[in-house]
């Protein structure tokens, strides 16, 4: 199956660790160059050192949750090699899980403007460059709020991945005639940073009891997947051998969230 990027162009969020690091690296060993895009400059610089410097990829400091600052990255992406072919709009955090009546205001706002206004920022400054030649688009949403509802607490965060999904579904008509396809990846449990990100609070007594096998990840044994395993999955609705994909999640979690949905 081909999957070559030969010279195209890819934005990636959330690109110095995890998904969004691996997906930088595989995209690069198939031929692109990649916009190195995350908010903290020092992991920003070396995640783009460590992927071959300015050659194959260049750093983009932005917060993807500022709609300035979003618009500033891509800008600088395009004036720097004068396309872009792809889109991989994975950045995200866990946010705040609390009960309905615990969670803050602006924890709720907090975690949707990252996760689902920041997916709408990356995808309206990058269309105008995308529509030029076509590309794809690829969101990195979850199981949970799109087939798995037994987190407690999650109630913003699963809101946010929900939005995630119809959004591409919309912009996947939308764009279709500039033939830019728009797929979303939700991934389960998977080896990365975001739990870093992840604040629980007050949840002892939240949700119904629930006995599941050892073990959350039938596929695996019980293991999370790694980071790379969705990093492929994101090279193949990068590539044109996903040509007639889009408006699709697909999940990719081992069958976790068919045994706890």
């Amino acid at each position: 199956m081909e999957m070559s990027l030969q010279d195209r162009v890819a934005l990636i969020t959330g690109a110095s660790s995890g998904i969004g690091l691996a997906a930088a690296r595989l995209f690069i060993e198939q031929g692109a160059r990649v916009g190195v895009l995350g908010r903290t400059e020092d992991q920003v610089r070396r995640a783009a050192a460590d992927l071959g410097g300015e050659e194959r990829a260049i750093p983009l400091v932005a917060d993807v949750a500022d709609e300035h600052q979003v618009r500033q990255a891509i800008e600088a992406l395009v004036r720097r090699w004068d396309r872009l072919d792809i889109v991989f709009a994975n950045a995200g955090i866990n946010g705040v899980w609390a009960p309905i009546e615990e969670l803050r205001s602006e924890e709720w706002e907090q975690t949707l403007r990252i996760n689902l206004t920041g997916t709408f920022f990356t995808i309206k400054y990058a269309v105008p460059y995308l529509k030029r030649q076509g590309g794809s688009v690829i969101v990195t949403s979850s199981v949970n709020g799109t087939r798995m509802f037994s987190k407690s607490g999650a109630s913003a965060y699963a809101t946010s991945k929900a939005g995630q999904v119809a959004l591409t579904k919309m912009l996947a008509l939308e764009l279709a005639e500039f033939g830019i396809r728009v797929n979303v990846i939700c991934p389960g449990a998977v080896e990365t940073e975001i739990e870093g990100n992840t604040q629980k609070r007050d949840l002892e007594d939240t949700g119904w009891p629930a006995d599941f096998p050892e073990g959350g990840v039938p596929l695996t044994g019980g293991g999370p997947g790694k980071a790379e395993d969705v990093a492929r999955l994101a090279l193949f609705l990068a590539s044109d051998a996903s040509s007639l994909i889009s408006g699709t999640e697909i999940w990719i979690d081992g069958t976790e969230s068919l045994l706890q949905g």
